[in-house]
């Protein structure tokens, strides 16, 4: 049978009337366009549906025209309580600073990500992504990140972009709190950790990385 990839992505669009954020293009496309060429089933939902926002940053002229294929089902999304999310193999969350906001603290993602866990599905993310991680407990009430080495967006990462004051948190403080192992190369390395089930990126540039470990788990 095919396998099924869920992908969440965030409806979270703006900080202040200055700064406006949402999901990483790159982050999205990259995996999204890779999961399709080998022949996998995508789904791609949210919180809210319809509209997935990208971040205006991570546009440029100079991406490859196939990501402007891909952002088109970024803007008509599944509403994700409508999905039955159980008949998926894998779930993959991208990053962008918008997953801070809502995906970090929203009970469907929750429900969603503590059932891929404790059913031992593979649970991918990248950069900002894993926060959406962060409130899911295993069967003992534990942090499914506890005593798990993950990679995410480091704080020197986001000190350099300059957004350290407008996020709600840092993510690299808040994954060590949850009693994860967290590990992190140079800014802007590709840079991948595999811990059991959960397979996580530490920024865009870790995307395809991310990806192709899911291809090679689920081969």
């Amino acid at each position: 049978m095919t396998k099924r990839i869920l992908i969440i992505t965030t409806n979270f669009s703006e900080i202040n009337k200055d700064i406006h954020t949402g999901v990483w293009l790159e982050e999205f496309a990259v995996p999204y366009l890779t999961f399709v060429a080998t022949g996998y089933e995508v789904v791609v939902a949210s919180p809210k549906g319809g509209d997935s926002p990208i971040d205006e940053n991570s546009l440029s002229c100079s991406n490859p025209m196939e990501w402007d294929d891909a952002a088109k089902y970024l803007k008509d999304t599944k509403v994700l309580s409508d999905i039955d999310y159980k008949s998926f193999d894998v779930l993959y969350i991208p990053g962008g600073h918008g997953p801070m906001f809502d995906l970090a603290v929203d009970d469907t993602v929750k429900e969603v990500v503590e059932y891929f866990y404790n059913n031992n599905k593979i649970i991918s993310s990248v950069c900002h992504g894993p926060a959406a991680l962060l409130s899911a407990k295993d069967k003992n009430g534990n942090s499914i990140l506890k005593d798990r080495c993950v990679t995410a967006f480091s704080n020197k990462e986001e000190n350099i972009v300059k957004m350290t004051e407008f996020v709600p948190f840092l993510l690299e403080d808040k994954l060590k709190e949850s009693g994860a192992n967290y590990i992190a190369q140079k800014p802007w390395s590709e840079h991948v950790e595999i811990s059991n089930n959960i397979i996580t990126g530490q920024n865009q540039n870790s995307a395809l990385a991310v990806a192709e470990k899911v291809i090679f788990f689920l081969s």
